[in-house]
């Protein structure tokens, strides 16, 4: 079969590469659809410390049973169409045995544990039947849309955690496709306004069609004082951090409102992720910095639903549909910034 073979950091591309055994207790997916989202281009841009090369990557996936293993006894069945999310759970430890899979101390990731969906077919394992994230796609779904419930999910998780809501103000830092969905998510959630920001005016023109209340090009701006115009001195009740940047965070915090909450959403750099944040804003604001990472079961099952119905804009996010023999050339204009949302399709 097909498949997106990394070798090394910027070295990769389609080869021929043999297809997948049926795991016993297991499913053998005939790809539909992978999106590649941004912890896969950091992958592809600089490797990743849970992946040893060569490895086929994706975790996006969106795929029809072609098979079920010896002693499967899963749900779903061959024809069936899935939404698989990359995350299994390991159902052992403190957090899952108190259904809080979202802080599973153990978990492990398809595209990580095992290879991954850029590819004509993939093998889910046992473990993903029995501890996994899969979701069947109702009928008439396009799959690409199916395929990227995970990144909605964590965004799910944030807004949940962080308690957006009615009549709020939330300034999203970083204009890519996380930042678009959680302008989506907030207006769902029936936020006031939404303002988005970034320093890259190409980003900021790839997120207009989610119709922010204002966007603010760091670049030309200072995102503190504009955020502090824009809502009369007051500042945002939300600030999300969609963005690796680790000014980003000491600008939410002097950007936020008394009692503001600041959704921690993007990773920092290894080498850089402690910003001199001023903690005395913090203590005397009353202001919540809030953590947030991966998702749980409810989230995915939630994501596929506003995905499926289009509540979360999918059409507006996958800005690029690409062949999977076109990927080199689809993953060399995401990591250029030229698209939003890339879906390949074997």
């Amino acid at each position: 079969m097909k498949a997106v073979v990394v070798r090394a950091p910027m070295a990769f591309d389609v080869e021929e590469v043999p297809a997948p055994e049926t795991p016993a207790g297991g499913l053998l997916l005939n790809v539909k659809a992978c999106g590649l989202c941004g912890s896969d281009l950091r992958t592809l841009r600089s490797g990743h410390r849970k992946v040893t090369f060569p490895y086929v990557i994706g975790h996006e996936i969106c795929g029809v049973v072609a098979e079920t293993g010896p002693g499967y006894a899963g749900p779903w069945q061959v024809g069936d169409l899935l939404s698989m999310g990359p995350v299994v759970y390991c159902g052992r430890c403190d957090f899952c045995l108190e259904g809080q899979f979202e802080l599973c101390e153990n978990y492990r990731e398809i595209a990580q544990a095992w290879p991954g969906g850029l590819a004509e077919q993939m093998a889910v394992p046992p473990e993903a039947i029995q501890l996994g994230v899969i979701e069947r796609v109702p009928p008439g779904v396009d799959p690409g849309n199916a395929a990227i419930a995970e990144p909605i999910s964590s965004c799910l998780n944030a807004q949940e955690r962080g308690k957006v809501g009615l009549g709020d103000t939330v300034v999203i830092i970083g204009s890519g496709p996380i930042g678009c969905i959680h302008i989506a998510l907030a207006r769902l959630h029936g936020a006031d306004r939404v303002i988005i920001a970034d320093i890259n005016a190409e980003r900021l023109r790839l997120a207009a069609p989610f119709e922010p209340d204002a966007a603010i090009d760091v670049s030309k701006a200072d995102l503190v004082s504009e955020v502090r115009r824009l809502t009369n001195g007051k500042g945002a009740d939300v600030i999300v951090t969609a963005t690796p940047a680790p000014a980003a965070v000491v600008q939410a915090v002097e950007m936020a409102r008394k009692g503001g909450r600041i959704l921690l959403f993007g990773g920092l750099p290894k080498d850089d992720s402690k910003p001199p944040v001023d903690m005395n804003i913090v203590h005397y604001n009353a202001l919540a910095l809030i953590g947030t990472t991966t998702f749980a079961p409810r989230h995915y099952r939630l994501a596929v639903k506003l995905a499926a119905s289009n509540r979360i804009p999918v059409d507006k996010l996958i800005t690029h549909r690409f062949p999977l023999a076109e990927f080199k050339q689809g993953a060399m204009m995401a990591l250029e910034g030229k698209v939003l949302k890339a879906v390949f399709q074997p």
